[in-house]
């Protein structure tokens, strides 16, 4: 059958306009010579592959929409591979060249495949689609709630140079039906129900100059402002919170030095979802904690699910590793023993990941005004700087990186331990090993603002100057695995 024809079959399920139609005829007769024009700009395509990499864990199954030829699929490795395209000759040659993935010819507006996917791959080719709200609203039907919507784009400042290169014979010629600012696809996004995880823009000089590119596109690039004029921009989203389901919580609570505290936590920690467990980890107290943990455990055992251990190692990040692991529910709570947090405020903690609205929850201390004496103006200035830091660093918002209340659901735990390869093992306190991890999986960030109280008993175990440096440290550490890769 000819292309004419195969055209004429599809219009009635495809209602083929005219700026589609032009579409599929460009593609079609640019098949046979699309991964020529690939290897002519391979800098570029290599950059965007390691960055999708980078997000893109190999073996997870990927579908991608607007799948040409395959390359870029065949180039994730993924378990599952999947593409779709509405150009016939783009998915003959994909299936030739890959035959071990699955490639149908489909209409982004009309999908029929109806499994889900750990990810959706959008990359460049947006601009080809006639009613992008409704291509959002048909890819929700491939979306779990794990699902990642990862979209790249061109940045419209760089269009009279891309058509001076498609003129010039440097990059392949395209026809777009629209070009779309951030604002305006996160908006899009919104319409179609996808909650946005994080944007960004990446590769300020698209071809390769020795040394030259690699020094500006991994760290010029990355400047603000600078970071604005960059060619690609990226958008990682997912399908939007749905009902509120009960679910089991485990409260992890490192405890040294907290003696008298620990009776208290056992009071006020609120009782949430279908069942609640308290796990306390005690790490080397020089006083009697661990004896008292005990008592209080045998005192309340009849009421309540009490469990207790001993860290094996040293820091909080041990303890509350430990603790996790000791943890038999479905969401995770992290709740430091020298209560400046409320325990009573961990419900609001606890809505916030059963409903979905957040992922990786994080408590601030830096919104409500504190009590008197609750942190020093040092550790204040400390704590916004790192904020301003991993907001740059993370792409997403996080306003108090060094609160002790995180929560996050064992499932994603479990997901982050994957990322000990990439990160290694050098926070003792914890927060930014959950943290980094939290990012480099996509999980979507969310802040509960907390009235950050005075310690009553006992003393931090933290030594500002000490612990600030090794902080500092660990900042430039992650400015390295996140940008400047």
């Amino acid at each position: 059958m000819n292309i004419i024809n195969t055209i004429n079959n599809i219009r009635s399920d495809f209602q083929l306009s005219k700026s589609k139609e032009k579409v599929i005829q460009q593609m079609n007769g640019l098949a046979e010579n699309r991964e020529k024009w690939i290897r002519k700009n391979k800098y570029y395509y290599k950059n965007l592959i390691e960055f999708l990499k980078f997000n893109i864990p190999e073996g997870s199954t990927i579908i991608e929409i607007g799948s040409g030829t395959g390359y870029l699929l065949n180039s994730l490795n993924p378990s599952r591979g999947v593409g779709i395209d509405i150009s016939p000759e783009m998915i003959r040659t994909a299936k030739e060249n890959y035959p071990e993935y699955e490639f149908y010819l489909m209409d982004s507006e009309n999908i029929t495949i109806e499994d889900k996917f750990d990810f959706v791959l959008i990359s460049d080719t947006i601009g080809y689609f006639e009613d992008v709200q409704k291509s959002f609203e048909q890819i929700q039907k491939l979306c779990s709630s794990d699902t990642r919507v990862i979209i790249t784009y061109v940045n419209f400042l760089w269009l009279q140079v891309l058509n001076l290169a498609e003129f010039l014979k440097f990059k392949m010629p395209q026809v777009r039906n629209n070009w779309l600012d951030i604002s305006d696809i996160t908006n899009l996004l919104g319409l179609a129900n996808y909650d946005i995880i994080k944007t960004g823009r990446k590769f300020l000089l698209p071809v390769y100059i020795p040394l030259i590119s690699g020094l500006i596109n991994k760290f010029l690039a990355n400047l603000p402002l600078i970071n604005k004029l960059c060619l690609t921009k990226f958008i990682i989203s997912k399908t939007s919170a749905g009902d509120n389901f009960p679910d089991t919580v485990s409260v992890i609570v490192p405890a040294r030095n907290e003696k008298g505290n620990i009776e208290q936590i056992v009071n006020r920690i609120p009782k949430m979802g279908k069942h609640t467990e308290i796990i306390f980890v005690e790490g080397n107290s020089t006083d009697d904690t661990y004896e008292e943990i005990k008592s209080v455990c045998q005192k309340y055992s009849n009421e309540l699910d009490l469990k207790y251990a001993q860290q094996d190692g040293k820091g909080k990040a041990d303890a509350v590793r430990k603790g996790f692991e000791m943890a038999g529910c479905k969401i995770l709570m992290i709740l430091d023993a020298d209560m400046t947090v409320p325990p009573e405020d961990l419900s609001k903690f606890y809505d916030a990941v059963s409903s979905g609205r957040g992922e990786f929850i994080n408590g601030s201390r830096l919104v409500y005004p504190m009590e008197d004496d609750a942190m020093r103006t040092l550790n204040i200035m400390g704590n916004k700087f790192f904020s301003i830091m991993f907001t740059w660093i993370l792409n997403q918002r996080i306003k108090d990186t060094l609160c002790g209340t995180k929560v996050l659901t064992k499932k994603n735990y479990e997901n982050l331990k994957t990322t000990k390869k990439f990160l290694g093992d050098f926070d003792p306190f914890g927060d930014f090993d959950l943290i980094f991890g939290a990012a480099k999986l996509n999980l979507k960030f969310a802040e509960i603002p907390i009235r950050y109280k005075a310690r009553v008993y006992g003393e931090t175990n933290i030594s500002r100057f000490k612990h600030g440096w090794m902080l500092l440290g660990i900042t430039f550490f992650a400015m390295r695995k996140f940008k400047f890769t």
